[in-house]
């Protein structure tokens, strides 16, 4: 029987994973994410299931092989948590899941911008202290009297695009590739012209190492309506985090909703008994400056609807290596 060790897998993650074994694997799931403290729980699999944060570097993916492991596959669109050059070196193929709910990400990001756009947070984290007064900080705007800047107008971006339409917001989208389905959904503008009238400017952009890194910066920043919100459920390298901690001590910005964060990896997944522990100063900063910043865990594709898609496309990756030697999932084949 094929043995599957699938890392970060949560507690209310389990049943999904059995009952959606249709092809019968012997699965061990392990909670924590793999690093090298639990590397051990892999031996005797045939295959390796990882999720983001997960440790795919050189030295756990050559340990691996050693134990004769050559699938290293991920449950994420995204895989740079997995070291590709080394994949190819030892002879290991790596598959992705290339796509799930697109309203997954986008329901957070919209719930971010909301939030933020209504002073919910504030109003809640008061009344949580039996605090009900009524602030001038609470005074807020309503969704359709919004303009909602998307910037990447992909699957995910025109998702939320069509939860904020459907609220009467006016949308209009930045992207180097304007689809026709996008352009069925909401109005291009340039940059520029995107930055400077929306009060919600919501980022679906990937990250391109050595190419776009801290690309939304001060100057982009600057750009924005005074006062706007920016939400980021993307990637946290594309975004300069410092530039951003200015802006909403300055007032630039009014808000900022995050589902990712720079070096996510040593942080995500834990609990520490002060923000101050986290040896992090711009996380921390982040933090300090809640409620007119939300963060949170990399939660964007953690719903019931994603981890199917996920756990069933993984599956199938297994299967079609197995019965037909390739997936069209990989993104490294050793054959």
């Amino acid at each position: 029987m094929f043995r599957i060790t699938a890392y970060g897998v949560r507690k209310n993650e389990i049943d999904y994973f059995k009952k959606l074994n249709i092809f019968d694997y012997e699965l061990n799931l392990v909670t924590d994410n793999l690093k090298k403290s639990n590397i051990i729980t892999a031996k005797g699999s045939d295959g390796v299931l990882l999720r983001a944060n997960n440790d795919g570097s050189e030295p756990i993916l050559r340990q691996l092989r050693a134990w004769g492991i050559k699938y290293v596959f991920t449950r994420t669109v995204g895989y740079d948590h997995i070291d590709l050059k080394a994949a190819q070196t030892l002879g290991i193929t790596v598959a992705r899941v290339p796509s799930y709910s697109p309203y997954a990400v986008a329901d957070l990001a919209m719930n971010l911008g909301i939030t933020l756009v209504r002073r919910t947070a504030i109003a809640t984290s008061r009344a949580a202290v039996a605090d009900f007064k009524v602030e001038p900080d609470l005074f807020g705007r309503e969704i359709h009297d919004l303009t909602v800047g998307i910037i990447g107008t992909g699957r995910i971006g025109l998702a939320e695009a069509k939860l904020y339409k459907g609220m009467g917001a006016k949308i209009i989208g930045y992207d180097i590739y304007e689809s026709d389905t996008a352009k069925s959904i909401l109005k291009f503008v340039s940059q520029e012209e995107l930055l400077s009238m929306s009060d919600v400017v919501s980022l679906h952009v990937p990250h391109f190492p050595g190419k776009n890194d801290h690309f939304f910066d001060t100057k982009l920043i600057n750009q924005m309506k005074r006062g706007a919100i920016l939400i980021n459920t993307s990637r946290a390298e594309i975004t300069d985090q410092l530039a951003i901690i200015t802006a909403i001590k300055t007032g630039q910005l009014g808000g900022f909703g995050a589902d990712v964060i720079l070096h996510e990896k040593e942080i995500f997944g834990q609990q520490f008994d002060d923000s101050h522990l986290l040896n992090d100063k711009e996380v921390t900063s982040l933090i300090d400056l809640y409620p007119k910043v939300l963060l949170t865990p990399h939660i964007g594709s953690y719903t019931e609807e994603a981890l199917t898609d996920m756990i069933n496309t993984s599956y199938q990756n297994f299967n079609d290596m197995l019965v037909k030697g390739s997936t069209t999932n990989d993104v490294v084949t050793t054959l």
